[in-house]
């Protein structure tokens, strides 16, 4: 993974990025679970969506590391 990206001229974080999409992934992924019944077998919704969000993270951090510049 790269440091940063520039879009237009401006150079934003990589982290800020891949968290972008790894908030967007959580709320499709919550809803889907929502419309299964998930939520009825967790006790804390909050903490199950923040746990969800990190998995997320990691697997997409996980997944792009190799697109960055090899020095």
């Amino acid at each position: 993974m790269i440091g940063e990206v520039s879009i237009g001229g401006v150079y934003v974080p990589t982290l800020l990025l891949l968290g972008c999409a790894a908030v967007i992934l959580t709320g499709l992924v919550s809803r889907l679970l929502s419309l299964v019944g998930f939520y009825r077998l967790v006790a804390y919704k909050p903490v199950a969506d923040i746990a969800l969000f990190v998995l997320l993270l990691a697997a997409i951090v996980w997944l792009t590391e190799g697109w960055g510049l090899r020095t």
